[in-house]
């Protein structure tokens, strides 16, 4: 063999060496198998996926989802404040406007209404952000955002957005996507403390969501991809910028799915939102509105534990302008006469004041005192003080609905006449009493029922209770709408003085019956409570069953009307047809006005009370050197408030009254009698007193006309009363405000 064809042959060999080496490894990532490996991956993915599908169910809502303020609103919507930890309140997608709800598909997921609920793109990039450390970048879909929102948590996992996957699938099988899309929309976080729709629209532009424009729709669609860089009233010039941007993208995929007309759009500007407020919280008069509707949620059955759950839209009967008028009225005529903080005396005056439309019912106005968050009790609604002689027309009441008599067995009326004599002792009574009038003043043996209504003579209705009966006055006082609270006792004439404890809406409900011609009258906060799985049946027990007859509320509110006229409630009369009657407790511990027009029935009082709230004090040279009467600052505030309440429409109300026998004028008294008596209680009250009493000591006040003697034995005797002795718990300084009944 030559040279040639030896070497020849070594590379033959070579070259064969090496494409057997090359088959070998090529063996190994053949097409085929690569394919098959892949495909094999791929099924052993989705046989562990579909593992995880079966074992991964669908949650329970998380704990904060599920979270929701109460919702308390003014009569007129406007709102009051809101209540609990979480700003949101979840609103059936009907109640969305139709066009508002397309801004937030166009704004995260125009696909919605066709995807499975899920992209699974988005997904894995979200996934690899994660695994890479680069946050939470990446898509996802409407479904899944809402499952992350009312499912899971907020935290960037694998596992968790393993989960969400899963859920979501399910979710869109097993929810309808109207139901998918109320959800998310009701349950992302738009800034300023809101989370949900409503509470977004509240805080941006003031308004409920079901008055939302497309356009302030779109900003809030827009809002969700940053909520705090998107916020007008924080935002950079970038941020600005970037907002306007996104709301425009927003509108622009709408008209590019057909959900928004292009003249329509081109006719948008973009809806500035308002400065952010502050939510209202329980300062001033709101904490006494809150409770005192919360109290009356609990007597329509639902539970304090459901009402702190949340989600209650409570609607008020209180119209705002009114309450602010009624807040308006104490300022002026008490408030600002009052050192609070540098006066010990000052300190311990308390006002309270409820006003009740008496067609109706409602509570269109409520004073619970200087503030919910410095004086806790409401003032509005306690029960430990005496109404004293606002309970006087009651007893008369009671008396014409019994067709009660004297003793003489003369029918009691407007024109019977009474022995007004001072400390006259009662006749047919098993239990002694002889009560004195204002300033021991004597009216001689025959003073007319109207006249002692307007000097509220405690001698006449001392007598006038006995011949009624205690009891069925009593009877007749629960009728017309007071509470049986405890130590009412029934049996002692001295009841007619107002001896038992009532409180500011107890007495408005009881003249709002006299107001409404006898037909019982029940107040009432709460317009309506609607809460997304339950609405509250709000029952009022009685209302509008007949109390007494129209002949004997009717006399009765013209008994009143001429305590306003002629009388001790003088300070009260204004522009417009009023009756009422004036109190003044034992020693002066609390001063009462309650009275009413044709159309509106307020009750104002004033309470000594302890600075530190526990027992009951004087109000002698407190607002005014001397006794406080309920002719005076009570008499005032309720003239203030009422004027400007009935704006203006109090000419057009006049009583439409059916009475019996209208009382008859008086005879003029004498020389010698006119020369002898001393000045009428209505004289006395109508004498404007200095407004900041000297801080001298000054002697004890005279009796009141108005003050109720506790009705003790060993009083009887004297007819002198001991404010230690008093049974009742109301006149006891040991007696706790938290101890009170409540309405």
């Amino acid at each position: 063999m030559g040279r040639a064809e030896a070497r020849r042959a070594r590379e033959r060999e070579a070259r064969t060496s090496k494409k057997g080496e090359r088959k070998g490894i090529r063996r190994f990532f053949t097409w085929k198998k690569m394919l098959g490996t892949f495909l094999g991956l791929c099924l052993l993915g989705m046989g562990a996926f579909f593992v995880l599908y079966l074992m991964v169910p669908v949650p329970k809502a998380n704990a904060e989802a599920e979270l929701q303020s109460n919702v308390y609103k003014y009569s007129d919507g406007t709102i009051l404040a809101r209540t609990g930890t979480v700003n949101r309140e979840i609103l059936p997608l009907d109640k969305i406007p139709h066009d508002v709800r397309y801004t937030f598909v166009a704004a995260e997921n125009k696909s919605f209404y066709q995807d499975s609920g899920i992209d699974l793109k988005g997904t894995a990039r979200g996934i690899l952000n994660t695994l890479t450390g680069k946050g939470k970048q990446g898509g996802s879909t409407i479904t899944q955002q809402y499952v992350k929102n009312y499912y899971l948590s907020q935290e960037q996992t694998v596992s968790r957005k393993l989960q969400e996957l899963v859920i979501s699938l399910k979710v869109d099988q097993e929810h309808s996507k109207d139901d998918i899309l109320a959800g998310y929309i009701n349950t992302s976080y738009y800034g300023r403390g809101a989370y949900g729709i409503q509470a977004a629209a509240q805080a941006y532009y003031g308004v409920d969501a079901e008055r939302l424009t497309v356009a302030q729709g779109a900003y809030l669609a827009a809002l969700l991809q940053a909520p705090n860089q998107y916020d007008w009233a924080i935002a950079t010039a970038t941020g600005k910028k970037l907002a306007q941007q996104r709301w425009n993208y927003v509108l622009d995929n709408m008209v590019e799915e057909g959900w928004l007309s292009s003249p329509l759009r081109q006719g948008l500007t973009f809806p500035v939102p308002k400065a952010p407020r502050p939510a209202p919280g329980m300062e001033g008069q709101t904490g006494y509105l809150v409770e005192a509707a919360n109290a009356e949620l609990a007597r329509a059955g639902v539970s304090e534990k459901d009402i702190e759950a949340g989600g209650w839209t409570i609607t008020l009967n209180v119209d705002r302008e009114r309450q602010r008028a009624l807040e308006s009225a104490v300022d002026r005529q008490l408030e600002n006469q009052l050192d609070r903080k540098g006066d010990k005396k000052d300190a311990t005056v308390q006002a309270g004041a409820t006003s009740v439309d008496p067609d109706t019912g409602a509570v269109v106005a409520l004073y619970g005192g200087v503030g919910a968050t410095e004086h806790w009790l409401s003032n509005a609604t306690r029960r430990d003080y005496q109404p004293a002689s606002t309970f006087k027309p009651i007893v008369l009441a009671s008396a014409l609905e019994n067709e009660s008599t004297t003793q003489d067995g003369v029918p009691i009326g407007l024109n019977t006449r009474y022995d007004g004599t001072s400390k006259r002792p009662v006749v047919g009574s098993d239990i002694p009493f002889n009560p004195q009038n204002e300033d021991d003043r004597d009216y001689g043996p025959r003073i007319s029922v109207q006249k002692a209504t307007n000097s509220s003579v405690n001698s006449v209705y001392a007598q006038m209770i006995v011949d009624v009966g205690p009891e069925k006055t009593k009877e007749t006082a629960v009728a017309l709408g007071m509470a049986d609270v405890p130590g009412w006792d029934k049996r002692h004439p001295a009841m007619s003085l107002g001896t038992m404890g009532a409180s500011t809406w107890d007495m408005a409900g009881a003249y709002a019956t006299l107001d409404n011609h006898g037909k019982r009258v029940v107040p009432t906060i709460v317009k309506s409570a609607e809460h997304r799985l339950r609405t509250a049946e709000l029952k009022r027990a009685g209302h509008g069953d007949r109390a007494v007859s129209r002949e004997a509320a009717d006399t009765v509110t013209a008994a009143m009307r001429g305590v306003v006229e002629e009388g001790s409630g003088r300070r009260a009369g204004g522009n417009y047809q009023a009756a009422g009657k004036t109190g003044t407790s034992e020693n002066n511990r609390s001063a009462w006005f309650v009275g009413y027009t044709p159309e509106l029935v307020t009750a104002v009082a004033l309470f000594g009370e302890k600075a530190d709230g526990t027992g009951q004090v004087t109000l002698t040279d407190t607002i005014n050197q001397g006794r406080a009467n309920g002719g005076g600052v009570p008499a005032r505030i309720w003239r203030s408030y009422t004027s400007k309440a009935l704006n203006g429409k109090e000419e057009a109300a006049r009583f439409d009254l059916e009475v019996k026998e209208p009382a008859r004028p008086e005879p003029e008294p004498s020389a010698s009698e006119s020369e002898s008596a001393s000045p009428s209680p209505s004289e006395s009250e109508s004498r404007e007193p200095s407004r900041k009493p000297s801080r001298e000591p000054s002697p004890s006040p005279s009796r009141s006309e108005e003050e109720s003697p506790s009705p003790s034995p060993s009083e009887s005797s004297t007819g002198r009363p001991s404010d230690s002795a008093s049974p009742d718990p109301s006149a006891s300084e040991s007696r706790r405000p938290g101890d009170r009944d409540r309405t």
